[in-house]
């Protein structure tokens, strides 16, 4: 079947079968084309696949077919720099096995060009412009999946696509969310979607209750009366009273002082908050979206967060995943990025190789809030022009990958000193770089670098890489641009 830019993004469905949906299953994901990094990612089951075929094609597409008895997937890319025959996957026992066919600019692995390579988990696979992740996870439940997810809500991990699914089905009752995960993995949006789907007509009112002083925060949150305290020159009716009939989102509730959480119990029991300095109730009608990234009940159990209020808040509980456990949802993210941080001109971005690869095999210990500021300040120095990898903010451009580490690396030779794993991992990079640009002239190279052949060869020996894998001689090189 083919698949059009603007279709939905799981290319190759999978039979659910009973009882085997925890089992890992392989699965290729086409995570991002760099000339056009907005167009949609993709999932192909490679589950009772024999051979998989990539090539160029006038458009995207896949054809799953058979042929001599043997399952055939055929994976046409919209990409000028893949050659018409660039490569292949086949079974090899029970390993998948990635062989280059002779391409004009070879197929990459982690970053290394190799001929073939047996398939491991969290391999990144780099034809052309073109990038794949492989990996071996549960078979999803596409059935449960929404057609048009709301930002924040898209995902092609299983675990967390039933999660997101459960979500959307509560979202318009108002039940109290809890959403915990590590700092930046996206609670907000989460929240914000929640708000979005929940059809409630008031405002989605966000407050962090660890960036708020503890003497203001009652009266912040409540409320208050004029003169209540010194400085209280008018009526304040607070940010609780401001969500009225919409939702109020509390970031790092696991920072609410033990007096402010007895207040807030009140809030949830009642319906009805009480302004610092009133004697009356006032009536409020909300929906609670809480958040943190504390073990809130390792905090009821050592009395550092009140055990009914935490069972008040805990309607729904969703632990939003680390992005280095997601990897898979990359394009995605990458593509809602950069509308959001560029939405006048995202269309029109593009990315290099070496910025792609980059942003692909990073781990993210800061998840997606780091993606984001990476995208947003690599779009602004990139100004109109495409996104390289000198755009890329310094802590990124030259990171540790998260990958699967590559074969046999060699360590330096003797004689040569150890370097710092950034300064090693930009070296590569130069040498990858630079080999592309000369199609794999170890000798243009060595000049490019202001360095003897001999040098340049242990380079090659110490990061694996394969010069000929650059040049312009193979089988199936037909059309396909130079990088």
């Amino acid at each position: 079947m083919s698949a059009a830019r603007d279709e939905p993004t799981t290319l190759v469905r999978t039979e659910r079968r009973a009882g085997s949906s925890a089992e890992p299953r392989p699965f290729l994901f086409l995570v991002l084309q760099c000339q056009r990094p907005l167009d949609p990612s993709a999932r192909l089951s490679l589950d009772g696949i024999d051979e998989v075929r990539f090539g160029r094609g006038p458009v995207r597409s896949i054809d799953r077919r058979t042929e001599a008895g043997r399952a055939l997937l055929d994976v046409r890319l919209e990409d000028g720099w893949v050659s018409s025959r660039h490569a292949r996957i086949t079974r090899d026992g029970g390993r998948l096995c990635l062989e280059d066919l002779g391409s004009t600019n070879g197929t990459f692995v982690n970053g290394v060009p190799r001929r073939s390579a047996k398939l491991a988990e969290g391999d990144l696979i780099e034809l052309g412009h073109t990038f794949f992740l492989f990996r071996e996870v549960a078979a999803p439940d596409d059935a449960g999946s929404a057609a048009d997810p709301p930002f924040g809500l898209a995902t092609f991990a299983p675990a967390l696509a039933d999660r997101f699914a459960a979500l959307r089905a509560i979202a318009p009752a108002n039940i109290p969310v809890v959403l915990q995960g590590e700092s930046g993995t996206g609670k907000e949006v989460v929240s914000r979607a929640i708000h979005a789907l929940s059809g409630r007509p008031g405002p989605f009112v966000a407050i962090n209750c660890g960036a708020l002083p503890g003497s203001l925060l009652e009266s912040e949150l409540f409320g208050h009366k004029k003169g209540a305290f010194s400085g209280a020159s008018e009526d304040r009716p607070g940010l609780i009273r401001a969500a009225d009939r919409g939702t109020l989102f509390l970031d790092e509730i696991g920072d609410l002082p033990a007096a402010s959480q007895t207040a807030f119990l009140r809030v949830l029991q009642e319906s009805e908050v009480v302004a610092v300095g009133a004697t009356r109730p006032v009536k409020v009608d909300l929906r609670v979206v809480v958040a943190t990234h504390r073990d809130l009940p390792a905090m009821v159990e050592r009395g550092d967060f009140r055990g009914d209020l935490f069972a008040r808040l805990s309607g729904f509980v969703l632990e939003l995943p680390p992005l280095r456990r997601r990897r898979e949802d990359l394009g995605l993210l990458i593509a809602a990025l950069l509308r959001r941080v560029a939405p006048d001109r995202a269309g029109e971005i593009s990315m290099s190789c070496e910025a792609a690869r980059v942003l692909l095999l990073r781990e993210w210990r800061l998840n997606v809030r780091e993606l984001e500021k990476c995208l947003a300040t690599a779009v602004v120095l990139a100004g109109g022009g495409r996104v390289e990898l000198d755009h890329l903010p310094p802590p990124v451009s030259a990171p540790r990958s998260s990958a699967p580490p590559e074969p046999s690396r060699p360590e330096a030779p003797a004689g040569e000193p150890q370097r710092p794993a950034a300064e090693d991992d930009a070296r590569r990079e130069a040498l990858v770089r630079l080999f592309r640009e000369h199609r794999g002239n170890i000798s243009a190279v060595a000049r490019a670098m202001g360095k003897g052949r001999t040098q340049i060869h242990r380079w090659i020996a110490r990061y694996g890489i394969e010069p000929a894998g650059y040049r312009k001689d193979g089988e199936g090189g037909d059309g396909g641009g130079e990088r």
